[in-house]
């Protein structure tokens, strides 16, 4: 079987096994009582069943089995295979700890503490850590002492999963940002010619696609923390990956890749500060909480933030892509610093951080009334 046509067979069965499970997922959430009731902080207004994540992970993990007997020798080198079973090593305590949570409602410290359990598994059972780093404005990659690179792995591990886990507040909204971001990695690994990467991102793609039919508003289902977390492990492994791949990628773009989920919970910190609050207290401040008080309809919020985290893709891609050149940096550094004022411009106009606080905005208005009145004069 060739390439090409693998990883489209694996893709077209993921998309097929998520149809088919998600609904009998959907049944079980019910049977064993992993459901989600309205809240002042929820904006559905009826019972409805989590454990989704269960049929993304499903179509994952049995599409790789199906796909296993026609890959190629050649492509399961034993680094590749290393990488292989730490995600479904990884994933499967992972996606066990949140169908936990959807139905038992751990409490943060119990899931923490299985997260880092998941990321310990990845660093010290399979020995996968963040070993090089390519800054910009740096003559060589800069390697990372072991003291360094492991506690530097697990933090980029449990803090990737729970990023994911913070912007799943509206119908379809992470399972499509994630969705967008292995979409991102997926088109770096084919740029690559990352196989394990490409097939990986693959399967997982197809288990979303199929997932969002019964996930985009009106949702039938939530993916709940079982689908959230186990996003977001994998977001973190893929990604990761782009670290090793230190003669092509920047230190940045993995940092893009995750650009909406990474940003969200920025402003969630910096928010929670700025008001006295402490840090890991829930609010309604997110992304899309502010959009919809600015009038945007629940699709038309959740489109919004799928394209800025389309943009943020397409900048991660841009990025993979020149960075071997001789304007590399100077690329890196422009792109900085224009996504550093989109965001910022973009958190004042939805107040993100504060309703009432838009230091840059008022600056350039301040500027552009004094610049009125000169030529008035």
């Amino acid at each position: 079987m060739s390439a090409g046509l693998l990883y489209t067979t694996g893709f077209i069965i993921s998309v097929l096994i998520a149809l088919v499970l998600t609904p009998l997922v959907k049944k079980f959430a019910f049977f064993v009582g992993a459901i989600d009731k309205p809240n002042h902080r929820k904006v559905h207004t009826r019972i409805m069943p989590r454990m989704g994540g269960l049929a993304i992970y499903a179509a994952f993990v049995i599409g790789f089995l199906v796909l296993s007997p026609f890959i190629p020798k050649g492509l399961l080198t034993p680094e590749n295979l290393n990488l292989i079973r730490a995600m479904l090593v990884g994933g499967t305590l992972i996606i066990i700890i949140g169908a936990l949570d959807d139905r038992f409602e751990l409490s943060a410290k119990v899931k923490l503490v299985g997260q880092i359990a998941a990321a310990c598994v990845v660093v010290f059972g399979f020995d996968i850590t963040i070993d090089f780093v390519n800054f910009p404005f740096a003559e060589a990659m800069q390697p990372i002492a072991a003291w360094l690179s492991i506690p530097l792995t697990i933090f980029w591990i449990v803090g990737v999963t729970n990023a994911i886990n913070l912007i799943d507040g509206l119908d379809g909204l992470a399972a499509g940002v994630s969705g967008i971001a292995i979409g991102t990695i997926l088109v770096m690994a084919i740029i690559m010619g990352n196989v394990p990467i490409i097939l990986l991102s693959t399967l997982l793609l197809g288990g979303i696609v199929g997932f969002l039919f019964f996930n985009f508003h009106p949702a039938k289902i939530f993916m709940g923390d079982s689908g959230a977390l186990f996003l977001g492990f994998c977001l973190s492994m893929l990604s990761m990956i782009s670290f090793k791949q230190i003669t092509i990628v920047s230190f940045v773009t993995p940092l893009l890749i995750i650009g909406v989920p990474l940003s969200d919970t920025f402003f969630a910190i910096i928010r929670r500060l700025v008001n006295k609050r402490p840090i890991f207290a829930p609010d309604k401040g997110h992304l899309h909480h502010c959009l919809q008080e600015l009038g945007f309809s629940h699709r038309k919020t959740v489109l919004i933030i799928w394209g800025v985290a389309a943009v943020f893709g397409g900048f991660a891609i841009l990025q993979s892509t020149v960075v071997q050149s001789s304007a590399a940096n100077w690329i890196t550094f422009i792109v900085v610093c224009l996504l550093m004022f989109c965001l910022q411009i973009g958190a004042e106009l939805t107040g993100i951080v504060d309703k009432t606080r838009r230091p840059l905005i008022n600056f350039f208005k301040r500027h552009l009334l004094r610049l009125d009145t000169d030529r008035s004069k």
